[in-house]
């Protein structure tokens, strides 16, 4: 028997979203995942590096995921929840967790690291991080793209101006990284599909998300959540679409 509207969101409201991890919405929502696999490759490039930085770690779950981290190994992150969260998480394995406003400068000297990482930045300050690098160093992320599930932020808020739905294409922040002096070396952008199965995963993951709609409340968009709620419930899964770019930029020997 399905769970009305009322319950769905009561329970929504009522959980945890601290951390970036989002298995709450297993069986409830789903996302394609990148074909190069983030977690792995950033894997990969920790094993071979000496001292690394992951910028907006979040709770620490993705960096605490890899196999192996450097003899020297920082992740700074902006929200106090998530800074404790990660320091638990983080700490046992032997990094450093940084509370950091997530605004230049980076609490660090310059050359300090031979690789930077970071999935899912907010804002990417690029003269920073080429700053941090060392002479022949990697930046290498995951980065949301254009209109990533604007089906879904568009529902709500209408339609985007093509101002805001270019935001965070991947051409500009090539430009962005030549510009304080990075290289290219990879650059890889790939649409992918995401469904949310019942109105209770659309508001766990607004709540998580929160600049997907900003403000948003139940209170505010409680008569589109029930509208939305309905349509799921005739029509099946609402089915929207995430970008993501994996880049690695390099700073030059």
């Amino acid at each position: 028997m399905s769970r009305t509207f009322d319950e769905l969101v009561a329970e929504a409201e009522s959980v945890s979203v601290d951390g970036w991890d989002f298995s709450w919405l297993t069986g409830r929502a789903t996302e394609q995942r990148p074909s190069w696999g983030y977690q792995r490759t950033m894997g990969e490039h920790l094993a071979r590096a000496s001292a690394a930085l992951d910028i907006q770690t979040g709770g620490g779950e993705v960096l605490a995921g890899a196999a192996k981290l450097p003899p020297l190994m920082v992740a700074t992150e902006s929200w106090p929840p998530n800074v404790a969260k990660a320091t638990a998480l983080l700490h046992p394995l032997g990094a450093v967790v940084v509370a950091d406003p997530d605004e230049p400068p980076l609490p660090f000297a310059d050359g300090a690291f031979d690789l930077v990482t970071s999935r899912h930045p907010a804002t990417v300050w690029w003269a920073e991080i080429a700053r941090v690098l060392r002479p022949g160093g990697t930046y290498l992320a995951q980065h949301v793209g254009p209109a990533s599930v604007f089906e879904l932020v568009e529902y709500f808020l209408g339609p985007q101006p093509e101002e805001v739905r270019r935001k965070r294409h991947p051409d500009d922040e090539c430009q962005d990284a030549e510009a304080a002096g990075l290289t290219i070396a990879d650059l890889r952008f790939e649409r992918l599909r995401t469904e949310f199965s019942d109105i209770g995963a659309v508001i766990y993951f607004l709540r998580k998300v929160i600049w997907m709609v900003p403000g948003f409340t139940v209170d505010a968009y409680r008569d589109r959540l029930r509208e939305l709620h309905e349509l799921i419930e005739r029509e099946g899964p609402f089915v929207a679409h995430s970008t993501r770019f994996l880049i690695e930029a390099r700073k030059p020997a």
